[in-house]
């Protein structure tokens, strides 16, 4: 490597010439001069410039005006300070622009909630109360009993008082997903879904070879007349359903639809994965489908979406103490237990009242930011008010994969309705986009990103 020039003699460095009489003020003709000779060579990165008050010697200037000259330089970003070592000539900025992820749906940060705070004293309620060592070691799939416990009391506003033997303890809905899909059905079965629904599901059934069939829906969900329809042409699978502020329509389906459902489950004999994260965000929703099929919904309810996604905590409601016992053989050859320090931390969390208060925050800076969503694109979504995320349908002159890609090029992610296609057939016929209202920490940032997709959805492509 070699040792940096320094432009230092008696004379004024080439970079430099005479200071014009009425060209300005001198500072300002200095770091136009630095700028300048940046441009064309004649400096280049890692020269050394020379002393300030060599500099104001030679110019006959007094040294403030060098010092000015110096500042303004560095305010562009021409010249870096090494201490005693000098000043030198900067290497150039790289501008990197900030994306605004309208992609991924997260909590949004609450407003008043110190999670800092809140993560410092949880997790020095667990080492007080735990032993060290046991958080450390491995633990039996599907959770402590005291784990269990506060599962069943996170899941007590859905179905009031559980067996706690019923709740297991899972690493993310996304493993609970996948270990009901191993234990309830046989490579080649069909699982019944929705046009759009969680890219996850596809991904895990792809990968243990069981088929996707699309079920119709409406602005109600699954139509039950075609889920009878569906269970008599293919050999009963599984249903998948995400009924509360579906992901990704943001459509909660009401009562009347979730009891049909349960009813068209029991005479088909087909089990339904009820993947329910958004339910305790929701304003009013109805109560869950196993609340009126107990016996054939898996109902799965994931931390990540209330509170954190870092917990990586679900609690999974399953009456069957065989099928308990399958789901448990399933998850191990994958994922052998959640982690011990985050699952006491949740523990500790929902029965110190915790995760209520911050559940309580998430909600409401979710209700506010759907309100600047609903206000700055006019109320060209479906989305309730609540919820992590709403559903864009597109005007013809833009297809969401277009948008997504203009986007992009804006700074910022969105996700198209492609993603969420449960079939290839179906990818085509839902022109919409999904967007998320959690992911930007800020609402000034959030603000920004919606009012610059707002004027993209205004112009041509």
């Amino acid at each position: 490597m070699s040792s940096p020039r320094t432009l230092l003699d008696d004379s004024l460095p080439l970079w430099l010439p005479r200071l014009a009489m009425h060209g300005g003020p001198r500072f300002l003709q200095i770091a136009d001069a630095l700028q300048a000779a940046m441009a064309d060579g004649s400096l280049a990165p890692g020269d050394r410039l020379p002393p300030q008050r060599w500099l104001a010697a030679q110019l006959g200037i007094d040294l403030t005006t060098v010092t000015r000259a110096y500042d303004e330089a560095r305010r562009r970003h021409l010249l870096e300070g090494r201490g005693a070592r000098g000043t030198y000539v900067a290497a150039p900025k790289v501008e990197l622009t900030t994306v605004l992820d309208l992609s991924m749906n997260t909590p949004p940060p609450p407003d008043g909630v110190d999670f800092d705070d809140m993560l410092k004293q949880g997790l020095s309620q667990v080492l007080m109360r735990t032993d060290a060592e046991l958080l450390m070691a491995y633990h039996l799939g599907g959770g402590s009993d005291v784990g269990r416990k506060a599962g069943a009391h996170w899941l007590a506003p859905m179905f009031g008082h559980l067996d706690a033997e019923q709740v297991l303890v899972c690493p993310g809905a996304q493993a609970a997903i996948a270990a009901l899909i191993l234990a309830l059905t046989e490579p080649g079965d069909a699982i019944f879904a929705e046009p759009a629904s969680y890219p996850g599901l596809h991904a895990a059934a792809t990968q243990f070879g069981r088929r996707l069939v699309v079920v119709e829906a409406d602005q109600h969900g699954m139509r039950p007349e075609m889920l009878e329809q569906a269970c008599r042409q293919h050999p009963p699978g599984l249903v998948y359903l995400n009924p509360t502020l579906q992901n990704p329509t943001a459509i909660t389906m009401p009562e009347h639809r979730r009891k049909t459902l349960a009813s068209v489950a029991q005479r088909c004999r087909i089990r339904i994965i009820e993947d329910d994260p958004y339910w305790l965000l929701a304003e009013a929703p109805p109560p869950p489908i196993a609340h009126w099929a107990p016996e054939q919904v898996c109902y799965i309810s994931t931390l990540s979406k209330c509170l954190t996604p870092g917990l990586r905590v679900a609690f999974v409601l399953l009456r069957n103490p065989q099928e308990r016992e399958r789901f448990l053989v399933a998850l191990r050859s994958f994922a052998l237990m959640v982690a011990p320090m985050t699952a006491a931390l949740a523990t500790q969390w929902i029965f110190d009242g915790s995760a209520a208060g911050l559940m309580e925050g998430v909600r409401k800076e979710a209700r506010l930011r759907h309100r600047m969503a609903w206000d700055i694109l006019a109320g060209r979504y479906s989305g309730a008010g609540d919820g992590l995320h709403v559903w864009l349908e597109l005007p013809g002159y833009w297809s969401s994969a277009q948008l997504a890609q203009a986007a992009g090029r804006e700074g910022i992610a969105v996700t198209p309705a492609q993603v969420f296609a449960t079939d290839a057939t179906h990818s085509a016929s839902v022109n919409a986009i999904r967007i998320s209202l959690g992911s930007i920490k800020n609402r000034a940032g959030l603000q920004a990103g919606l009012q610059r997709l707002s004027q993209l959805l205004a112009r041509q492509p």
